[in-house]
């Protein structure tokens, strides 16, 4: 089998899964199931000598954590396209073919960043089996085996059931069902959910669009044109922002002839919602999954999940229920009714919660920050600067800083001065000094920031240099 060039989606905001992830911190960065993140199990999955190094699409905000989970895998050769606002997938599965348009006969495999597959052997079999089809000129999807009637994902209907180790044509995509034609299609042996994986040639893929989608060509391509580099990512021109925001599905998929499908069965879930993940997740014999600090009396069929170590979750006499507990916020929820979270995470955004979106650890290219104590003049927070991370040059209109370092060693400057401040030492930042602070050591450096003033917001800052060029 010809290497493949992986195309990995790690864009979307994973609001069903609110409130472990959230716009600030999708839950393809987040390790939801086992130490490893969704988009490093992808990143892991897709690598190895029959592939080429990754190319993986996302946000300006999440490049940093990209390409540091990526690194983190030993993967520092992955290629990170910027994308300058959300387009869904039919945009940014086009901006990589066109950037792979000097080898028209490779083959490129887009996969979501956050989906699980619990089968790895199986899935390496089934792209052998797409691979075959993809190099004979057609583009195919991946489609998991229907366990059960679920309304949530689309369906890939075939015209006749695949025989073993072949892919079988696909006579057409069905939306996301209601629950009486989902649980036909579940028992009909010509029906598979949808995975979102697609496998294709570079050439194929580019005469889809210029077939069916031909008004992205222009925008993707004067985007690719006018990209520039930035500290190794290759940030999109402007002219991505004129490309119609629809999924691949939609452009091109669904109107193009001779589509294959490939089964796929290897214990795929996109995890798309709460009920997915306790589906996913180990359960004991009663049915419950425990996350992190949960405890569970006489519950069912449950999913206790705690993500902050000093929040007890205690689950009693529960059937049936998602209960997942933040330092900011809790949901408690019916596990049949997963798939209105997102509608939740809506109604807050338009309370004007900080919680719909925000997540409570900000994560910075220099490492992370989190509040631990905010009222009208004064704020407490918790930073983590990682073993050579470098914070901007910058200073404050509204307000003075107290740094206390608690583990670790911090090189700050303060007007010119430097100092070095050990732990159990602090230091005062007047209001107005231009001030910089790093960690020259080897090991992760934690201090305990306080803030006081009359404006404690995180835009009253003015940046005079920047490590990693943010404005």
């Amino acid at each position: 089998m010809a290497r493949i060039y992986p195309v990995i989606l790690c864009g979307g905001a994973g609001e069903r899964l609110w409130p472990s992830s959230r716009a600030a911190y999708p839950k393809q960065f987040s390790p939801l199931l086992g130490q490893e993140s969704l988009y490093q199990a992808t990143l892991r999955r897709l690598s190895g000598p029959e592939f080429h190094a990754p190319l993986v699409l996302t946000a300006a905000e999440f490049r940093f954590l990209a390409t540091e989970q990526a690194a983190a895998l030993g993967l520092v050769d992955a290629e990170v396209l910027i994308e300058p606002a959300p387009r869904n997938t039919a945009p940014a599965i086009l901006a990589a073919a066109l950037r792979l348009a000097d080898e028209p006969e490779a083959l490129m495999l887009v996969a979501p960043s956050d989906h699980v597959i619990a089968d790895e052997a199986a899935f390496a079999a089934a792209l052998d089996i797409g691979a075959a089809a993809a190099g004979a000129g057609r583009i195919v999807a991946f489609g998991a085996q229907p366990t059960r009637a679920e309304t949530g994902y689309g369906y890939l209907e075939l015209a006749a059931p695949a025989p073993p180790g072949e892919a079988a044509a696909v006579a057409r995509f069905v939306e996301k069902p209601d629950a009486v034609r989902a649980a036909a299609m579940a028992e009909s042996g010509r029906h598979l959910w949808n995975a979102g994986i697609f496998l294709m040639r570079v050439g194929d893929a580019l005469a889809a669009f210029e077939a069916h989608a031909p008004g992205l060509l222009a925008p993707c391509r004067g985007a690719l044109a006018a990209a520039e580099r930035d500290l190794g990512f290759l940030r999109l021109g402007p002219a991505w922002l004129e490309a119609e925001a629809i999924s691949f599905d939609y452009a091109v998929m669904e109107k193009a002839e001779g589509i294959v499908a490939v089964p796929l069965e290897a214990g795929w879930s996109d995890l798309g919602s709460w009920d997915a993940l306790w589906e996913a997740a180990p359960k004991d014999g009663s049915g419950v999954a425990l996350s992190g600090a949960a405890t569970a009396v006489d519950c069912r069929d449950a999913l206790l999940r705690s993500e902050e170590p000093s929040m007890r979750l205690v689950g009693l006499g529960l059937e049936g229920i998602v209960a997942v507990a933040m330092r900011d916020a809790v949901l408690v929820a019916s596990k049949e009714r997963a798939q209105e979270v997102r509608g939740l995470v809506a109604m807050l955004k338009a309370a004007g919660a900080p919680q719909a979106t925000d997540y409570p650890r900000f994560h910075r290219p220099w490492g992370w920050y989190e509040t631990l104590c905010l009222d009208a003049r004064f704020q407490v927070k918790r930073v983590m600067v990682k073993p050579g991370g470098v914070l901007s040059l910058q200073s404050h209109l509204h307000r003075s800083e107290h740094w206390v370092v608690v583990a670790g060693t911090a090189k700050v400057i303060v007007d010119g001065a430097e100092r070095i401040v050990s732990e159990t030492e602090s230091i005062y930042i007047p209001l107005g000094a231009k001030h910089r602070m790093e960690n020259p050591g080897k090991l992760p450096m934690y201090l305990i920031e306080v803030r006081t003033g009359a404006y404690l917001g995180e835009d009253d800052i003015i940046r005079h240099e920047d490590a990693y060029e943010r404005k």
